[in-house]
């Protein structure tokens, strides 16, 4: 099998402004953030595919699209995502979606010679009662929660994967795990979508209705920890340029609120004078989960953007772009 030249010598990632970079996933929440990053940093060559295009699941049609187009760099941030009701609702979706695009994508971007690659994975990688704030060597020491458990496996074996080849072939395959992510180009689907943006919606509606009180779902006592995506595209540039190792690194803000804390902050964002109601005969998912990211802080990278700016961010792109 051909694979990936790892010359020292050749340039660095930030370097060379045209080099070619394939960003899996460009349109979803992260991908579309990191190219917004790159397109800032004045890189050229952004080698861009919607699903339409080019259907990650389908391995020939993967390998044909890196044969012809012969990517640099590849940063991997396609996925199947969802909240607790899409995991419980689509669980075979969730493992088998996401197995074959990072298989195929990795695969195919070492045997087509790809200089490095980056995949990014989920803080809910961890066991449920990991230790807090979590960090990267929990992966693997205990349960994880049920409710995420199928993706959640799927981006434990794409760490594993990009840590064989690099073992197997000394290719330059890191993996980055981000925190919960919000911003512009989220998810606000009103089954489908994760806990901020489900609430910034159902805030707005319940704002331009006129509603007297908002239902939230669980007592509002998990803690959380929240990471602009904006920030997180900083941070992916960060690690391409600057990491190179065999262990997956944490990317989180440090900074936790309880989902109460939160709901309230997304209440007076997005001005809805009305009650806040808990339904606690509905489920709260993991107790607590903040990230150890003292690694990526210790290699020279911390995040810059508050929680409550990140709202006010968010709603607006909300505002152009989803509302009714």
């Amino acid at each position: 099998m051909s694979g990936a030249n790892n010359d020292a010598t050749s340039p660095s990632f930030l370097s060379d402004k045209s080099a070619r970079i394939f960003v899996a996933g460009h349109r979803g929440l992260v991908g579309s953030a990191i190219v917004r990053k790159l397109q800032a940093l004045g890189f050229t060559n952004l080698v861009l595919r919607t699903h339409v295009e080019l259907d990650l699941t389908r391995q020939a049609d993967v390998e044909s699209f890196f044969a012809a187009e012969k990517p640099r760099f590849v940063i991997l941030a396609a996925a199947k995502v969802g909240g607790i009701h899409a995991n419980n609702t689509y669980p075979a979706d969730f493992i088998a979606v996401n197995l074959q695009i990072q298989t195929n994508v990795i695969h195919a971007a070492y045997r087509f010679g790809v200089k490095k690659l980056l995949f990014l994975g989920s803080s809910c990688i961890y066991p449920k009662f990991a230790p807090q704030p979590i960090p990267e060597n929990a992966l693997l020491t205990g349960p994880l929660e049920p409710t995420n458990e199928w993706y959640a496996i799927a981006k434990i074996a794409g760490i594993k994967m990009c840590q064989a080849y690099r073992i197997q072939y000394n290719w330059d395959a890191i993996s980055g795990m981000p925190t919960n992510l919000y911003g512009p180009h989220d998810n606000f689907h009103p089954e489908n979508s994760h806990v901020l943006p489900a609430l910034m919606r159902r805030f707005h509606e319940a704002k331009v209705k006129g509603a007297e009180e908002v239902v939230v779902w669980g007592t509002g006592s998990p803690l959380r920890e929240f990471l602009h995506v904006d920030d997180l595209a900083d941070g992916v540039v960060f690690m391409m340029e600057s990491y190179s190792g065999l262990e997956h690194v944490n990317v989180g803000s440090g900074k936790e609120v309880t989902i109460k804390e939160l709901a309230e902050l997304v209440k007076e964002v997005v001005g809805f004078e009305g009650r806040l109601v808990w339904d606690s005969t509905k489920p709260d998912g993991t107790p607590r989960k903040l990230m150890d990211s003292s690694k990526l802080a210790g290699l020279g990278w911390t995040p810059k953007i508050s929680l409550k700016d990140g709202l006010v961010d968010t709603y607006s792109w909300y505002l152009e772009n989803v509302k009714q």
